[in-house]
């Protein structure tokens, strides 16, 4: 991994297809989720033998992608914990990614946006037409849909002001207010398509931002 200003740029082949692993991602998104787990928790979660979760464990690992937890067990029983390791974690982005990397950053991409698609939609279900057991949190699902016309180096910046709001409101578990539970976000971005010469350049890429 490369150290870049703003965040850790993952560029090493050997890591990407340890992160890009399907049940790698599943692991991680169980650890960020619900917080620490032993291999035989994540087993049973995600249908899986001890063995092989451990050995799933120990590769994202070696990558830095996972840690050793302290968690006390009562009783003085003794098992190794495992927490997911936060972070500003980059890619390259696709105009540097080599012949290699790049099947892997698409599988990678394709396995994440499937697992956070299934999710938003799982959750919502849950949820039901009164909220479920979502209680109050079942309006915790803000969406947004819109377009904005910006050079490549503003949307970068664009980018980073993201990420710099996101880091406003992280803090130390200690100081997280009571009733505060995880929240997922994601940023979509990606260039609209060229207007058909059919349109003279009368595309929808003016339209104001649709909100939920």
């Amino acid at each position: 991994m490369a150290e870049k200003p703003g965040g850790t740029e993952i560029t090493e082949l050997a890591a990407l297809k340890a992160l890009a692993q399907p049940r790698r991602q599943q692991i991680l998104q169980h650890l960020t989720l619900h917080g620490p787990a032993t291999s035989a928790i994540l087993a049973r979660v995600l249908d899986l033998n001890t063995g092989a979760t451990s050995y799933h464990l120990r590769e994202l690992a070696r990558y830095g992608f996972v840690e050793d937890a302290a968690v006390k067990e009562p009783g003085g029983r003794r098992a190794r914990w495992w927490r997911a390791v936060p972070g500003d974690r980059r890619f390259p982005p696709r105009s540097r990614q080599s012949a290699e990397v790049r099947p892997v950053m698409d599988e990678l991409n394709r396995h994440a946006y499937a697992a956070d698609l299934a999710l938003f939609e799982r959750l919502q279900r849950d949820g039901g037409e009164s909220g479920g057991d979502l209680g109050e949190w079942a309006d915790a699902f803000p969406y947004s849909r819109g377009s904005i016309r910006l050079t490549l180096s503003e949307l970068r910046a664009f980018f980073e002001e993201f990420i710099a709001l996101m880091n406003r409101y992280k803090r130390p578990d200690a100081d997280v207010p009571p009733g505060a539970r995880t929240v997922h976000t994601r940023l979509l971005a990606f260039p609209a398509p060229f207007p058909h010469p059919a349109n003279d350049g009368a595309d929808d890429n003016r339209r104001e931002t649709d909100a939920s």
